[in-house]
């Protein structure tokens, strides 16, 4: 269940910065919104996926609710998910 956390959350992460660096760009500089509405799709199901994830990767590694609320405030953030995955399930997979 980690690993594929860990698979779910750098995707996540990766819709995020398409969406804020590339696609909005696109759509108000551009006015091309095409891209925009198919890579924020994807970011919205892999958002939802991020979530119900987080709370069964919880119950797996015994979480507090702290580090709950930090990794889901994590998939807000840009580069928020990278650095979650480095601090909380990183560590998981490699013991």
């Amino acid at each position: 269940m980690v690993r594929a956390f860990r698979l779910i959350s750098i995707l996540e992460g990766i819709s995020l910065l398409c969406i804020l660096f590339i696609t909005m760009p696109l759509k108000y500089f551009f006015e091309s919104p095409a891209a925009n509405e198919i890579i924020g799709m994807t970011h919205g199901i892999l958002f939802l996926v991020y979530v119900v994830m987080a709370f069964m990767v919880k119950t797996e590694l015994k979480w507090s609710v702290k580090t709950l609320l930090i990794v889901l405030l994590c998939s807000i953030i840009p580069f928020g998910t990278f650095w979650m995955d480095a601090k909380y399930l990183k560590p998981q997979v490699q013991s």
